[in-house]
């Protein structure tokens, strides 16, 4: 029996201040709509990676808690 893998809550990202600039700078000079738009295509081709139904449904109702 395998078990679905669980979501990660701990930092697992090797450079996270790299990533956080990155995603920030990405949105330099868009527009509101734009930024919105941006990250809309970001999640979504994060959650293609991710590749879990299971994980990813965790993550919506942790991102939820707010």
């Amino acid at each position: 029996m395998t078990t679905q893998p669980a979501m990660k809550t701990a930092a697992n990202i090797p450079d996270a201040d790299g990533f956080y600039e990155a995603w920030v700078t990405a949105h330099q000079g868009l527009s509101d709509a734009e930024s919105v738009e941006l990250d809309a295509r970001l999640v979504l081709l994060l959650a293609n990676q991710v590749g879990d139904q299971r994980v990813l449904l965790d993550c919506i109702a942790e991102a939820s808690k707010g």
